[in-house]
């Protein structure tokens, strides 16, 4: 049935009975006004003392007569005429004369139009609230984007290196394609979908491609578009947005970072109450719904460990997705999905780059693309090759090259002997990364050189040598200094940031400790996908506690520091020749460095020292 389209005259039939009402009111008290007598009359009164007070208008003269105790106060009006001599005559017999500013016709317009115009302000307003988006007191309603079926172009083939996800998800699309096979054996599709990971892993790609595939309509919006500064609008939009969503099942709706609006609650003495209200209201929608209707909510968060408990219970959001960091094959695959529209010298060159990309998600490898292109332009190419791709993943880790800034001659020895004591190190103890470049060319914000080591593999868990190996290449720098110098420098603060945070996390946070044994201090509250560094909080433990695991962060790293300089005593003299070669070249690659090292009379060879059980 064809749903009846409203005329556009109703809307103004409500203002325009109204407007006629007025006027008819206000005939209707002229009507009811004094009966106006001669001048002459008036004058007469005057004369006789009978008026007692009168109002000048520009027109007319309304006036009061005198009247005794108990009489009826009885008024006059009289057409005002040219009198010069009325004011004084008035003043002369003790009237009381008051008057009014002259009318404007331009006044009487707009007291006219006044009433008119809140009329239609209120109806504009009362339907931009209830039926048309952007309406004066739209405000309550949702400010979701709503993409229709063919205003999706993605797909799972556009998605990459997220498989898992996409196998978990596959049901939603099938749900939404086939409700009655579920129905059929009585199954229910979950309520609500929330995608967690960490930032840039394509979350809401992913959450698009599900709906591309499902052809359905697409509702898109933040958390934080729902809470504003007015109490009750939070809460007015969940409500418009599921009402829409139920208008236009199958749908799907989307809500980008849900920790925006989903905060646990808190019975503190300053609660949020406004977001706290709206939660509320979202929790009852997501109870209300029924999910026979086809329609589907998911969420993406990278902080599901500050959720409100009540979200994540079964019910609500009851199918949780992990949208994780990819391993070398999804790098490739995301990669390769990015290069279609980037030519390349050798499409073989992506496996080499996916190897050197080890733990950036998609949206790093694809700024490392666009990087790459931007050189190859640079550089006038109309291919983008092997060289580009390794810049650009340098630029990614490292920052940009500043060939301008200019180093004295020793800040430049000091800094070539600083990388050379990292690199050593590293080609030094067995493991999972093998070297591939020294520099002394700055980059980014403070590097006045740097080294890149690259994962041969993918490596998800590390053993406390493998640790300890690596606080021993963050201290090699520093180690390199006081060989050469006979002092450090300023130059290897970020080394003992990272050096500490690793020791600090190996005795409070994975029980390595001998001293303290298998003990956890970790709270358990810190974010599994976001990267915000060290905690500087101290954890829920006493006093002689804290004293404990401090010397025991400072005994493992004074032992790895006597480590590395030994073993880097050991070869004091090819660390002096690779830094001059390194300050004639400015940069020198692993295969370069090893091959110094292997020359006849550059020292002991560089064999994995004694492993310690500090």
């Amino acid at each position: 049935m064809k749903k009846e389209q409203p005329s556009w005259w109703r809307p103004w039939v409500l203002p325009v009975l109204l407007v006629l009402g007025a006027i008819a009111v206000q005939e209707l008290m002229r009507a009811q006004q004094p009966a106006p007598f001669s001048y002459s009359e008036f004058r007469e009164a005057v004369a006789q003392g009978k008026v007692e007070s009168v109002l000048l208008f520009p027109t007319r003269i309304d006036g009061h007569y005198k009247v005794g105790p108990g009489e009826n106060p009885r008024t006059f009006s009289v057409v005002r005429v040219e009198d010069p001599a009325l004011l004084e005559e008035l003043t002369r017999h003790g009237v009381k004369v008051s008057g009014v500013v002259p009318d404007s016709p331009w006044m009487s317009i707009g007291m006219w139009l006044l009433p008119l115009g809140l009329l239609i302000f209120v109806n504009l307003a009362r339907r931009g609230g209830s039926t048309e988006p952007g309406g004066y007191l739209a405000v309550g309603r949702s400010k979701a984007r709503i993409y229709a079926e063919k205003d999706i172009p993605v797909r799972f083939s556009d998605v990459a290196g997220v498989d898992e996800a996409k196998e978990e998800l596959s049901e939603v699309i099938s749900f939404l394609q086939t409700p009655e096979k579920f129905r059929k054996l009585g199954g229910k599709i979950p309520k609500g979908v929330l995608l967690v990971g960490p930032p840039g892993t394509g979350k809401t790609l992913l959450a698009r491609a599900v709906a591309g595939e499902a052809k359905v309509p697409f509702f898109s919006i933040s958390g934080s578009e729902f809470v504003e500064m007015f109490v009750g609008v939070g809460a007015a939009r969940v409500r418009d947005l599921f009402q829409q969503a139920q208008a236009q099942a199958p749908c799907i709706i989307f809500i980008d970072e849900l920790d925006a609006l989903g905060r646990a609650r808190q019975a503190g003495p300053m609660p949020h109450e406004e977001r706290e209200q709206t939660l509320n209201q979202l929790l009852v929608e997501l109870d209300g719904f029924d999910p026979r209707i086809g329609v589907i909510l998911m969420a993406a968060t990278n902080r599901p460990e500050i959720l409100d408990p009540a979200l994540l219970r079964a019910g609500r959001f009851d199918r949780h997705v992990l949208v994780d960091r990819p391993d070398r094959g999804g790098r490739l695959a995301i990669l390769k999905v990015h290069a279609r529209s980037v030519p390349l010298e050798d499409p073989a060159d992506l496996e080499a780059l996916a190897g050197m990309t080890v733990g950036m998600v998609g949206a790093d490898l694809a700024n490392v693309l666009n990087e790459a292109a931007l050189l190859a332009v640079r550089r006038n190419k109309d291919k983008v090759g092997r060289a580009e791709l390794e810049e650009a993943v340098e630029r990614a880790v490292a920052g940009l090259e500043k060939r301008h800034r200019v180093l004295n001659r020793l800040e430049r020895e000091r800094v070539a002997h600083h990388e050379l004591g990292h690199a050593l190190v590293g080609l030094a103890l067995s493991g999972a990364e093998s070297l591939r470049k020294v520099s002394i060319i700055p980059r980014g914000i403070a590097a006045l050189g740097y080294t890149i080591q690259v994962p041969t593999e993918d490596r998800f868990l590390m053993t406390r040598q493998e640790l300890m190996d690596r606080i021993a290449m963050l201290l090699g720098g520093r180690v390199a200094e006081e060989l050469v110098f006979h002092e450090v420098s300023t130059g290897a603060q970020d080394d003992l940031l990272k050096a500490t945070d690793i020791a600090r996390s190996m005795v409070a946070s994975y029980g390595m400790s001998e001293s303290l044994g298998p003990v956890t201090f970790d709270d358990g509250k810190a974010s599994p996908f976001l990267e915000t560094g060290p905690s500087r909080v101290r954890g829920n433990y006493s006093e002689a506690i804290a004293r404990r695991i401090d010397d025991e962060v400072r005994h493992l790293l004074e032992a790895q520091h006597a480590r590395v300089r030994e073993l880097l005593g050991a070869r004091e003299a090819v660390l002096r020749k690779a830094a001059a070669r390194l300050l004639e070249k400015e940069t020198l690659s692993g295969e370069e460095l090893a091959a110094l090292v292997a020359e006849p009379g550059s020292g002991k060879p560089l064999e994995p020292p004694a492993r310690d059980a500090a």
